[in-house]
């Protein structure tokens, strides 16, 4: 990952409700959430909801599925494992640190 797709992708997430979003998406896992869900979930509107949605989707982090009349949104765990893969490559690399980092999980663990 270069540091621009980082940066975007890190800036994505600066937004507060894009945050809660993609937060939803996360815990909601492999399957996903309809749009109208995140909508009740996060109690705006479905023009405000599209607009966060579609910033999530520009830089990689959320995809869609229409199955039948329903838009399914999903964390696309790949990318997020991409992002915090980057965060934490170089920890610790000019000197030593005082704990340990976690592995990042995959989505399906």
């Amino acid at each position: 990952m270069d540091i621009e797709q980082a940066a975007a992708q890190l800036e994505a997430l600066g937004n507060p409700t894009r945050l809660k979003l993609y937060r939803a998406l996360v815990r909601a896992g492999d399957h996903g959430l309809p749009v109208g869900r995140l909508q009740e979930r996060l109690s705006i509107a479905a023009s405000t909801l599209s607009h966060h949605l579609h910033k999530l989707m520009t830089v990689g982090l959320v995809t869609q599925e229409r199955q039948a009349t329903t838009l399914l949104c999903r964390a696309n765990y790949p990318i997020m494992r991409d992002l915090l893969g980057f965060l934490v490559e170089e920890c610790c690399v000019e000197s030593t640190c005082s704990t340990a980092l976690p592995d990042i999980p995959d989505a399906a663990a």
